[in-house]
């Protein structure tokens, strides 16, 4: 037996409980894990609280991400007693997930935790850091270089916000972060924010083009907000998107792309391969500070439903861990 939040449908409403399950109710996989720490995201916050239609099986144990140790395998990569991450896969959408002291995923889902990362470490940074190394990882790729100009973060206060900008100031980049709390200003500039921006600014409807601020951007809210960062993204630049906190739609023109040669890269953390995943983890081990999981706030099962609550409010401030 084990404890799991397991979410359940009742009518249109979505139930969150903290229950007692049997290891034969868990799905179907060849390497069970002891979980050792999740993270709650804002996929986990829309399935937790029913705000968004994430889960696409009932009932569901919800998680995108965890981070513990095999305890048996049927797969040949991973064996008792490694240390393992898991991000993505469709894993507390479709298969159940890390909120829960134990998970049964396929082998292939599975990369080894690097070096000598602890658990919580991993989850504090988590889906949330990888996505935004992998949106590092594709402006350089773009050939966006430090001393271009400015980098702009949005939703900077939230879990991709706050590590992009450690991640883009530890590349060397100058950049700004765009967030509708001020409040945490002295925060985010302690991340290596050289400036810090309403969002308010970025809430009106774009013109085709507007003045060139920005070298490149990590935009983890969409929307009008994403249409406003490409009419202001200079000749030649990109902008990786990687969220959808300010909505799906986009509502732009083609003048930032064949005026201005503008690129937006589309970031997928959920399918990528293992071989992008490992070499996204390697850099992520490096490039944080070594205390980094101790800036995390922890929760437990029973506290994640609140927490969710909260995230969706934009009352939590950087990394939410849950411990199961």
């Amino acid at each position: 037996m084990f404890n799991a939040l397991l979410l359940e449908q009742s009518g249109k409403d979505t139930l969150a409980r903290v229950q007692r399950l049997n290891e034969n109710q868990l799905t179907q996989g060849d390497v069970l894990v002891r979980v050792d720490y999740s993270s709650l995201n804002y996929k986990d916050a829309l399935a937790i609280t029913g705000k968004g239609k994430i889960v696409r099986q009932w009932p569901m144990v919800p998680g995108i991400d965890f981070a513990g140790t095999v305890l048996t395998s049927d797969h040949p990569d991973h064996s008792i007693g490694d240390e393992v991450i898991l991000t993505g896969w469709g894993v507390g959408e479709q298969h159940w997930g890390g909120m829960a002291e134990k998970a049964c995923v396929k082998g292939e889902w599975l990369v080894p935790l690097p070096g000598t990362m602890s658990a919580k470490r991993a989850m504090a940074i988590g889906t949330a850091g990888l996505t935004a190394m992998l949106s590092l990882m594709a402006l350089e790729h773009a050939g966006i270089k430090p001393g271009q100009g400015p980098i702009l973060v949005t939703g900077a206060t939230g879990g991709v916000g706050s590590v992009a900008v450690r991640l883009l100031a530890k590349a060397g980049f100058e950049v700004h972060a765009e967030t509708g709390r001020r409040q945490h200003s002295d925060w985010l500039k302690e991340l290596g924010a050289s400036e810090v921006i309403e969002r308010a600014e970025f809430d009106k409807e774009p013109a085709a083009l507007e003045s060139q601020r920005w070298a490149g951007a990590i935009d983890a809210v969409g929307g009008r907000t994403l249409a406003r960062i490409l009419s202001q993204t200079k000749m030649h630049g990109a902008v990786a998107a990687c969220g959808l906190a300010g909505g799906v739609a986009l509502n732009t023109t083609v003048m930032p792309f064949i005026l201005r040669g503008v690129q937006l890269l589309g970031i997928d953390s959920v399918y990528i391969s293992k071989e992008q995943r490992i070499n996204a983890w390697q850099r992520l081990q490096i490039s944080l500070p070594q205390d980094f999981e101790e800036q995390s706030t922890v929760y437990t099962l029973e506290q994640s439903i609140t927490a969710a609550h909260d995230l969706l409010n934009g009352k939590l401030k950087g990394r939410a861990l849950i411990q199961p």
